[in-house]
């Protein structure tokens, strides 16, 4: 140790007792995060790996969080250095031993960083609370959280849940602000936690594999409020694969600051009420699968997959539909006994409930999908785009549609709008035609003025040029090698409208 550490390790002694094990594990600091400071640690690794492990099941988070619908009024209760209120067995003592340059000292109370310390204390709190527990009262280890509909009813169970630690003889602590596990808590539903983000905010350049893995590991605790954030990390965690050389390209840093963006105004997520029927909409893409979980209009939840490589060559019917069994698996615990709407823009699987030739793959999903009470929809748009969701089944009344970003292309001695119908309307944004973009795009293409002069010369039969200037093939128009040009008319291709989201031989042969 550090000089300082040995004055730190000298000042945390002072009130221990020698032991006298003959066992003895390395004894280190850490630094607090949140008060400063150092923190005496014990590497229990040679003590852990001969433990026989407990099995306790610890509580999932988003489970905890389901059981706080409807409710409007919380109250977080810490138990103060709760490990230390759990007595160790006398036979046991010798066995948490550790060594120092003062001595050797013994924990007659439960230590961190004993391999079933946190099993053993979710076993004792749940049956302390086991009579209370999911009816206003969920923990995670020594995290209470009290809850109720209203501020009476809040009263009483606060006084049944600070009656049992006192049974129990365990002291707690209150903290000033409803802050559970690393969300907010509120009547409105669950945010993120703007503390606990703080450290990817400031997270500066990935320099190594590790960093990255450590970045992921802290933003995906909090994927459930990002949309498609398998997606976005994509060009991150390609770097994580073994054999890949490790360079950081702009798309690398376009999706690390993506995803901070995406926490700094992550939204407030409704919570779930199993007495109403669910939205599920999927949705899937070259890179992966996505889907988003609403209730009433609000989202739950978001949930997203990178494609493997055998997922990579399924057909797009199979594709389409592995995104809905995606979905029905990762919210098993909402949708398994309550009515659900899947939202699908693959109209095909619409029908699947009723298809009499199926292959192996799907007969195989077919059996978990029949376990739910769920109807399939069709609708035309991308299934991800929840900006209002509900409203994309209800009938449109053209003097009644709601403003949006849309780029219209037409010229201004076309647009003939009576006055009266021009409420709501924000604004117009006229863009140049597909044929002007092309003249455009062609003059900073070199292959374009190559193949002009071979018609000129009469070397290139089967190319022409129109009186504007636009060079065609065989009756066909020539895209100049203009990606932001290019990736444009694909878009418009898969995603307009009008094409109903094509199929990739499809909208092949449609451009073609």
């Amino acid at each position: 140790m550090a000089p300082d550490e040995l004055t730190e390790l000298k000042t945390q002694l002072q009130d221990w007792i020698n032991g006298s094990s003959v066992l003895g594990c390395p004894a280190l600091f850490v630094e607090k995060k949140d008060q400063g400071g150092k923190r005496l640690c014990i590497d229990y690794t040679p003590l852990n790996t001969v433990t026989v492990k407990n099995k306790y099941p610890l509580p999932h988070i988003d489970i905890l969080f389901d059981q706080l619908a409807r409710a409007k009024v919380f109250s977080k209760i810490d138990l103060r250095s709760g490990y230390y209120q759990i007595k160790i067995r006398e036979e046991d003592i010798p066995k948490t031993a550790f060594s120092t340059r003062y001595g050797l000292y013994e924990y007659l109370v439960m230590s961190f960083g004993l391999t079933n310390a946190p099993a053993f204390f979710m076993y004792m709190m749940n049956s302390v609370f086991m009579n209370e527990l999911d009816k206003f009262v969920v923990m995670f280890i020594d995290d209470i959280l009290v809850y109720s509909k209203n501020e009476e009813e809040h009263e009483e169970h606060l006084r049944t849940v600070l009656t049992r630690l006192r049974e129990h003889l365990l002291y707690a602590k209150f903290s000033k602000e409803v802050s559970f596990l690393g969300h907010i808590l509120s009547e409105e539903g669950v945010a993120v936690d703007p503390s606990k983000v703080e450290d990817v905010l400031n997270w500066k350049q990935l320099e190594t594999v590790m960093e990255i893995r450590s970045f992921l590991g802290l933003a995906g605790y909090y994927r459930r409020f990002i949309k498609d954030f398998s997606k976005t990390a994509k060009p991150m965690t390609s770097l994580t694969k073994k054999n890949v050389k490790y360079l950081w390209d702009p798309k690398c840093e376009e999706a690390f600051t993506s995803l901070k963006k995406s926490l700094t105004f992550a939204p407030v997520l409704a919570q779930s009420d199993v007495t109403k029927p669910f939205d599920v909409y999927c949705d899937t893409s070259g890179n992966g699968l996505s889907c988003v979980l609403m209730q009433e209009g609000r989202v739950i939840a978001y949930a997203s997959h990178q494609l493997r490589k055998h997922e990579a060559n399924y057909a797009t019917h199979d594709l389409e539909l592995a995104a809905v069994v995606h979905a029905l698996k990762i919210w098993r615990h909402y949708l398994l006994g309550n009515t659900c709407h899947i939202y699908t823009d693959h109209k095909s699987l619409k029908y699947i409930l009723t298809q009499p030739e199926l292959n192996m793959r799907q007969r195989r999903w077919l059996e978990l999908i029949k376990d739910y009470d769920l109807e399939i929809h069709y609708h035309p748009r991308k299934a991800n785009v929840v900006a209002d969701a509900l409203t994309r089944r209800a009938h449109c009344n053209v003097l009644e549609v709601r403003p949006t970003a849309r780029v219209i292309y037409c010229g201004m001695d076309e647009i003939e709008l009576p006055t009266e119908q021009l409420v709501g309307l924000y604004s117009l944004i006229i863009q140049p035609t597909l044929r002007d973009q092309v003249i455009g795009a062609r003059k900073r293409d070199e292959g374009m003025s190559h193949i002009r002069e071979g018609i000129d010369e009469e070397k290139k039969a089967c190319f022409t040029l129109d009186d504007q200037g636009v060079l065609w093939f065989k009756g066909r128009l020539v895209v100049p090698k203009d990606m932001q040009l290019r990736k444009k008319i694909l878009d418009e291709a898969h995603t307009s409208m009008f094409t109903m989201h094509p199929s990739s031989n499809k909208m092949y042969q449609d451009l073609k």
